[in-house]
C-alpha cells in the first residue's frame, strides 16, 4: 500500500510502527459554528481510510479532538452572550449528529482539549526545563531557534511563515517573543476569561500544544498517521512536530502526514471566515447521506475542487444505477475475487477512491456483480439501508 506523505512530498510504502496496529490522529473541529461541506470532506475521507484499513485486518486506534478552548470560541461566546462551555457543547453535539447522519463512525477516542490540561502542563514544564521554551509575564513560548528543521513540513521560508501566522491566529508582533515565529504554549488569561492554574499564571493553553498533549495521552510518543485539512500544515502541524519531538526525543513523531485538499466555493476556499459555506444541515434537507458521501468521495482527497450543486444529480443517477444491481440476489460470483482485487489495487495507490467509484459503476452493468458491489460500497461507508434513494 502506498500513502502520500506530506512531509516527504512523495508516496511511501505503508509500514505501521506496530505490525498490525495503526495509530491515527485527525485534528477535529473548533466548536463555535456549524459544520460545512469542507469539514465533511476531511472526515468522510478519514472514515473511509479507517474502514479500509480494518478491511485489511489492521487494528485501529483512532483519536480525534475537539478544540473546546480557543480564541475563536471565546470571541463567539462574547458576541452571542453565551457561556463558552455551553456554546462548545451545542456545536459539538451538532457536529456529532452530522457525523452520524453521514454514516461516519466515531473514533476510538473522541476527546476535548480541556480534558488534557494536566498533560499540557507536564509537556510545557519539560520544554522549559530543557530550554526549548521560555516564560515571559505569565506566557510561555516555544523557542523555534532550538529546532533547526522548523519549516520542514510546510517548506515555507521565514517571511512566508510570518505572513501565514498572522492569517491563522498567530501574533508575530507580540513584544514578549524572542522571535516572531515563536508560538504560545501557555497564555495568561485576560480578566473574565476562563483559566486553569499553572506554575506560570492562571491561564489557558495555546492551540498547538493541545493536539500534542492529546496524542501523547491517547496514542503515545509516536503515531502512524496524522491527518487534517491542508490549511493546518502551517503553523499547527509544523509546531506540533517541533514541540512533540523536543518533548519526547522520539523522531519522527508522525510516520505519515496526510492532508485533505481545500474545497472551493465561489472561487475561494470554503471557510467560516469568508462566510462562503455550504452547510451539512442544509444539504441533508435536500439530499440523502449517500448522495453527499458520493459527491465527496468522487474527488481525490489531495486534489482541490470547487463545489457545484449539479454534482448531486450525477451522484443520484450513479447511486440509482448501483441500487438496481443491489436489488439482485447477492449470490457469490467467480468474478468477486477479481473485483475486490481491483478495488484494493486502487485503494492501495494512495486511496484513489474516484477510480473505485468508476469501478463500481462498471461492475453495475452486470447484476452478477451484486455481492462484490455490496462489499465495496460497505467498505466505502455507504449506508446500504440508505438505498434505494428517495425521489
Amino acid at each position: 500500500m502506498l500513502i502520500y506523505n506530506s512531509l516527504s512530498d512523495k508516496k511511501e510504502t505503508f509500514k505501521p510502527l506496530s505490525n498490525k496496529t495503526v495509530k491515527i490522529y485527525v485534528c477535529g473541529i473548533t466548536p463555535y459554528d456549524t459544520t460545512h461541506l469542507g469539514h465533511a470532506f476531511t472526515y468522510v475521507f478519514f472514515d473511509t481510510l479507517v474502514r479500509y484499513l480494518k478491511f485489511k485486518d489492521y487494528k485501529i486506534i483512532y483519536t480525534q479532538n475537539v478544540t473546546d478552548i480557543d480564541d475563536d470560541i471565546l470571541k463567539k461566546a462574547k458576541e452571542v452572550n453565551q457561556d463558552w462551555k455551553l456554546l462548545g457543547k451545542y456545536w459539538t453535539d451538532k457536529f456529532l449528529n452530522n457525523l452520524k447522519q453521514l454514516n461516519i463512525e466515531l473514533p476510538t477516542h473522541y476527546t476535548k482539549a480541556t480534558d488534557s490540561i494536566d498533560i499540557m502542563i507536564k509537556i510545557i514544564s519539560k520544554l522549559l526545563l530543557i530550554k526549548f521554551a521560555y516564560e515571559k509575564s505569565g506566557n510561555v513560548y516555544f523557542d523555534i531557534s532550538k529546532v533547526k528543521k522548523y519549516g520542514s513540513l510546510s517548506k515555507f521560508g521565514e517571511k512566508q511563515m510570518i505572513l501565514i501566522s498572522k492569517e491563522r491566529g498567530g501574533n508575530p508582533n507580540d513584544p514578549l517573543k524572542k522571535n516572531p515565529l515563536d508560538f504560545l504554549l501557555w497564555q495568561k488569561s485576560a480578566k473574565n476569561e476562563p483559566f486553569w492554574k499553572s506554575p506560570w499564571s492562571d491561564g489557558r493553553p495555546g492551540w498547538h500544544i493541545e493536539c500534542s498533549a492529546m496524542i501523547n495521552k491517547y496514542l503515545g510518543n509516536r503515531i502512524d498517521i496524522h491527518g487534517g485539512g491542508r490549511d493546518l500544515i502551517f503553523p499547527h502541524h509544523e509546531s506540533e512536530i517541533a514541540q512533540s519531538e523536543s518533548f519526547t526525543g522520539k523522531k519522527p513523531f508522525v510516520k505519515y502526514w496526510m492532508h485533505t485538499a481545500m474545497l472551493l466555493y465561489k472561487h475561494e476556499k470554503m471557510s467560516k471566515s469568508l462566510g462562503n459555506l455550504v452547510m451539512i444541515d442544509d444539504l441533508l434537507k435536500k439530499y440523502s447521506a449517500n448522495e453527499i458521501r458520493y459527491v465527496l468521495l468522487s474527488h481525490h482527497y489531495r486534489v482541490p475542487w470547487e463545489y457545484d450543486e449539479t454534482m448531486f444529480s450525477k451522484a443520484k443517477r450513479s447511486l440509482n444505477l448501483i441500487n438496481n444491481v443491489l436489488k439482485a440476489k447477492n449470490n457469490k460470483s467467480k468474478k468477486d475475487k477479481d473485483s475486490l482485487e481491483q478495488f484494493s489495487k486502487y485503494m492501495d495507490n494512495d486511496f484513489d477512491i474516484p477510480k473505485v467509484l468508476s469501478l463500481i459503476l462498471n461492475l453495475s452493468k452486470d447484476k452478477s456483480n451484486s455481492a462484490s458491489i455490496k462489499k465495496i460500497m460497505s467498505i466505502l461507508g455507504f449506508s446500504l439501508q440508505g438505498l434505494p434513494l428517495r425521489g
